[in-house]
């Protein structure tokens, strides 16, 4: 008989990387064009990173509780 067990070691991790990455690659972007002068395209980037980790901790964090 064959035991079926669930790993769910890097379950955290992922929804962690889920969570925080894209709204961190967002800031460093921002911050890449705010010293190349571009104010703009750097504040739209610094809200969408805001926005997605708000979305993020709301969404994925009710998973995770």
């Amino acid at each position: 008989m064959m035991v079926l067990e669930v790993n769910l070691d890097g379950l955290i991790p992922i929804i962690l990387g889920i969570m925080l990455g894209p709204a961190i690659l967002f800031f460093i972007i921002g911050a890449i064009l705010t010293n190349k002068g571009k104010k703009k395209a750097a504040k739209v980037l610094f809200i969408l990173g805001v926005v997605y980790l708000v979305i993020s901790f709301g969404s994925c964090g009710l998973m995770m509780a």
